[in-house]
């Protein structure tokens, strides 16, 4: 079987960190050819993949979070950029409560900042407290779960984002809309 984990960090490199040193030119709103995109995989790892890995890729087989999308022959990273400008998504209403995985250590800055998208474009939150989770245990043995109160922000003129099942997206969210656990 494929390593379908590879496949997904190379595509990841190469469409959000890399392009250019890949001979790819992404438009402004992060998109490359699908076709010279498959080119560069098939240049790095000859006879590895087939069609059937890049469309279990496509749809998050390898965790179930979709990070890629595919319109009219071109293809995007749905979000972790860091040389493009801001990919952009329809506003959507999201669920009255998302959720937001964290650790210990954040917990300072979040209650004076609120949530920030830091080094990637935009704050990623979760639908369920176990997705939360997972995505939290990536950087830290003790997640720490934050409920956003979504709904009300929303209401209050926040914009939310959906490009795939498992997660929203939005810009920043103030600490006003964030339940915080007690301080010790």
């Amino acid at each position: 079987m494929a390593d379908l984990t590879r496949l997904s960090r190379f595509l990841s490199l190469i469409l959000r960190h890399r392009a250019a040193d890949f001979g790819l030119d992404l438009d402004p709103e992060g998109y490359a050819d699908l076709s010279a995109v498959w080119a560069c995989v098939e240049q790095r790892y000859p006879g590895r993949y087939a069609d059937e890995d890049l469309r279990a890729v496509l749809a998050g087989d390898t965790d179930g979070k979709r990070r890629f999308e595919v319109v009219g022959g071109r293809i995007r990273a749905l979000y972790g950029h860091s040389n493009v400008r801001l990919v952009t998504y329809p506003a959507v209403e999201p669920p009255q409560m998302l959720y937001h995985g964290t650790n210990a250590g954040a917990l300072s800055a979040i209650r004076r900042q609120g949530l920030l998208p830091m080094k990637r474009q935009y704050v990623h939150l979760s639908t369920t407290v176990e997705r939360a989770s997972t995505v939290a245990a990536r950087r830290t043995a003790q997640p720490v779960i934050l409920t956003v109160r979504a709904g009300q922000a929303h209401r209050a003129g926040i914009a939310f984002f959906h490009p795939e099942p498992l997660h929203y997206l939005a810009r920043s969210i103030p600490v006003a809309f964030i339940e915080l656990p007690a301080q010790p």
